[in-house]
């Protein structure tokens, strides 16, 4: 399995990348591998300004449907397009086209608080 160094993790399977005070996230290698075939993403979060470990939205896979959860606080702007007609790029690109949405971040030194690349490794790995 695939964990960039470059990120950073939640025990509930969400990576999260950090550019100023704008983060990427999406779920991991691991996650969509243990769903299985996602055909829908459902995030009506637009706009919202949540807190960490709020539920952004839900995807669904073809036995279940699981919560997304939000690694920091903050306020969701962009919500990835592509996951409307393309569901499967989460399986096919996770860390890539399979993103899900971009945050405004309150407060940065969050992201230290989630798990490394290694930390992240030995959880699922058991």
């Amino acid at each position: 399995m695939n964990f960039p160094e470059n990120l950073r993790y939640t025990k509930d399977h969400e990576w999260i990348s950090l550019d100023g005070d704008v983060a990427t996230i999406g779920i991991t290698e691991f996650a969509q591998s243990e769903l299985g075939d996602i055909v829908y993403v459902e995030i009506e979060t637009l706009n919202q300004h949540l807190g960490a470990d709020s539920v952004f939205g839900t995807v669904e896979a073809v036995k279940t449907v699981s919560d997304l959860f939000l690694p920091v606080t903050g306020t969701i702007f962009e919500i990835n397009p592509e996951l409307n007609n393309q569901p499967e790029l989460v399986n096919s690109d996770p860390y890539g086209e399979g993103w899900m949405v971009k945050v405004k971040v309150d407060d940065t030194a969050d992201i230290e608080k989630l798990l490394n690349a290694e930390a992240y490794a030995s959880l699922v790995q058991g």
